[in-house]
C-alpha cells in the first residue's frame, strides 16, 4: 500500500524538476524560432484533417441534439445557442487538445524516447548541448504557437457544418440560429478558448516530452513511454478543462 504512494510522489518530483529544467533551459539560450516554426508546421499540417472531420461530426451531432431536446419544449430556436455554448467554450478546446495529444503527442514521446534508448541524448550532453533546450523547447514554442490557432479552425468548422444541418436537415432557420449563436458567444469567450488552448498545450508537449526522456530500454519501453504519454495529457487536459471553465466561465 505504501509503494503506490510513494512511487507516485517520486513521479511528481522528477516532472516538477523536469518542467523546472525545460524553464531554465529555455530562458538560458536565445529561442530556437526556425526549428519552433517547423515543429509547428508539423503539427498543424499533421492534425489538421483529422481534426477537421472530428469537428463537421460533433458540429452536426450538436445541432441534432439540440434539436432533439428543445423540441419537446418547442424552443427549436435555441439549438443554434446551444451549439455555441457546447462547442465554443467546452467542445472544441478539448476536441483539439485529445487530437493534437493523440497525434503530435506520440510523436514527441516516440521520438525522445528512441533517442534516449540509442543514448543520442547523452551523445547530445556530451557535445555540451542542452538536451532539453534542443528536443523540448522548439516542441513547446511550435505547440503554443498552432494549437490556439487549430481551435479557432476547430470553431469555425463546428459552428458551420452545425449550421448546415439545422438549415438543411432540420428545417430551421438560418439567420435565428446564427443571432442565437452570436447572443451566446462573446469575443472573450474566443479569448478565453485561446488560453485554454494554450495551457493544454504546455500539459501535452510536457508530458509527452518527460515520458520520452524517461523511456526504458527496448522496443517495449518506447510503446510504454507513449501509451503513458497520451493517456497522462489526455486526463491532465481532462480535469484542468473542468478548472479552467469554472475559473473562465464560471
Amino acid at each position: 500500500m505504501t509503494r503506490g504512494p510513494a512511487a507516485a510522489l517520486a513521479g511528481l518530483g522528477r516532472l516538477g524538476l523536469f518542467v523546472a529544467q525545460i524553464v531554465r533551459s529555455s530562458l538560458r539560450q536565445r529561442p530556437p524560432v526556425q526549428r519552433a516554426l517547423e515543429e509547428a508546421y508539423k503539427i498543424g499540417v499533421n492534425s489538421l484533417p483529422i481534426l477537421l472531420i472530428v469537428s463537421i461530426f460533433v458540429g452536426t451531432n450538436l445541432a441534432v441534439q439540440g434539436h432533439s431536446a428543445f423540441y419537446s419544449i418547442s424552443a427549436q430556436s435555441f439549438v443554434g445557442l446551444f451549439v455555441a455554448l457546447t462547442g465554443v467554450r467546452e467542445m472544441a478546446p478539448i476536441m483539439v487538445a485529445s487530437m493534437v495529444a493523440a497525434k503530435a503527442g506520440t510523436e514527441m514521446a516516440s521520438q525522445i524516447a528512441v533517442m534516449r534508448i540509442e543514448e543520442q541524448i547523452d551523445a547530445l550532453e556530451v557535445m555540451a548541448i542542452d538536451p532539453y533546450w534542443y528536443l523540448v523547447t522548439p516542441r513547446l514554442y511550435g505547440i503554443l504557437l498552432v494549437l490556439p490557432a487549430l481551435t479557432m479552425v476547430s470553431i469555425f468548422t463546428l459552428m458551420v457544418s452545425a449550421w448546415f444541418v439545422a438549415t438543411n436537415q432540420l428545417g430551421l432557420d438560418g439567420h435565428v440560429f446564427l443571432d442565437q449563436a452570436a447572443s451566446a458567444t462573446r469575443m472573450l469567450d474566443l479569448f478565453f478558448c485561446a488560453v485554454k488552448a494554450f495551457v493544454f498545450g504546455v500539459v501535452i508537449c510536457v508530458v509527452s516530452c518527460y515520458h520520452g526522456f524517461h523511456s526504458t530500454a527496448g522496443a517495449t519501453g518506447v510503446g510504454r513511454a507513449t501509451n503513458a504519454a497520451v493517456v497522462g495529457a489526455a486526463v491532465v487536459c481532462a480535469v484542468l478543462n473542468y478548472v479552467l471553465s469554472e475559473v473562465l466561465f464560471g
